[in-house]
């Protein structure tokens, strides 16, 4: 098997596994099977990262975003759940959910014609970052970036723990 035709089908696979996840993140009713979706669709991000030759970046993705955000998303979940017994969301009618689907899949329609427009003459794959550039410029070009991101996880970890504390002196 030559090498195009095994990229081709491992980028298949792994667009196939963020779309299965990103479905389920969006279409399920609970909030724990939504999650699951979500690092569903962040695996199949990172696989598509070592398509693109940069294996530090899939490790990122996998360490950093599966990790750690999806712990932090869990931990607010389990925080804010409402009471057991209950449905969690109401159920929603079918137009609601074929205009859910339909405005999930414009982006990805408007991306794929404009990358199927431009043309495609030798494309290859692109070269190997060096981890050492890379790490200068994350830690002097792209430090801002980096403070923030903690910043936005720490406001919005602080705003569930609150919300479950509001929530367990109502009841």
């Amino acid at each position: 098997m030559n090498t195009t035709l095994a990229t081709q089908l491992l980028f298949g696979l792994y667009a196939l596994v963020i779309l299965a996840g990103g479905l389920l993140a969006v279409l399920a009713r609970n909030l724990v099977r939504a999650m699951v979706g979500l690092v569903m669709t962040l695996f199949g991000v990172a696989g598509l990262y070592l398509l693109l030759n940069t294996p530090f970046m899939a490790f990122m993705q996998i360490l950093i975003y599966v990790g750690a955000v999806v712990v932090l998303i869990f931990f607010a979940i389990m925080l804010t759940r409402a009471p057991a017994g209950g449905e969690e969301a109401a159920p929603r009618s079918f137009r609601q959910a074929l205009l859910a689907v339909l405005a999930g899949l414009a982006p990805a329609l408007i991306l794929g014609a404009a990358a199927y427009s431009i043309p495609q003459a030798g494309v290859s794959r692109p070269p190997a970052v060096e981890l050492k550039l890379l790490g200068a410029h994350l830690l002097t070009s792209y430090v801002l970036a980096f403070e923030l991101i903690s910043v936005v996880l720490f406001i919005a970890m602080a705003g569930a723990v609150l919300l479950g504390f509001t929530r367990r002196k109502g009841q």
